[in-house]
């Protein structure tokens, strides 16, 4: 896995994930658990949780960046 780890991601910071050639940019804005965490897309200012964007798994190209 090439970026940060899971354990130093902070509320209110933001974050580019990429997963499966498909990438997210996010602000966490709540810890739900351990690895998960509700999240609010930069873009669309949609509301999701983390564990939604790994639920196939993580591909090769697996990766988080803070922005």
């Amino acid at each position: 896995m090439k970026g940060i780890s899971l354990n130093v991601i902070r509320l209110n910071k933001k974050y580019r994930l990429k997963n499966f050639g498909d990438t997210y940019e996010f602000e966490v804005m709540e810890f739900l658990s351990s690895e998960n965490f509700k999240l609010k897309d930069i873009n669309t200012l949609e509301y999701y949780e983390f564990s939604e964007l790994i639920a196939f798994g993580r591909g090769k190209d697996f990766e988080i960046r803070e922005i």
